[in-house]
């Protein structure tokens, strides 16, 4: 069986990612620690709790902001 691919823009960067994608495997893919970041979906920000199972749909416009500690 095959997967079928959706297009998206991640981060200002279009990429193909399979339809069954999740934030959360974006994150991963990406190297992103979720518990430090924010993701806007389509201009609405994503509970954490939905990364999960919130599947990306062809044509999403996902920006990560990651949080950066300092002192």
């Amino acid at each position: 069986m095959t997967m079928s691919m959706v297009t998206i823009e991640f981060n200002g960067n279009e990429q193909q990612v399979d339809e069954s994608t999740t934030i959360l495997d974006l994150l991963e893919k990406s190297g992103v620690e979720p518990r430090y970041c924010a993701v806007e979906v389509n201009l609405e920000i994503v509970p954490r709790s939905h990364y999960a199972s919130h599947p990306v749909k062809e044509g999403d416009r996902i920006e990560v902001v990651t949080l950066v500690g300092g002192g």
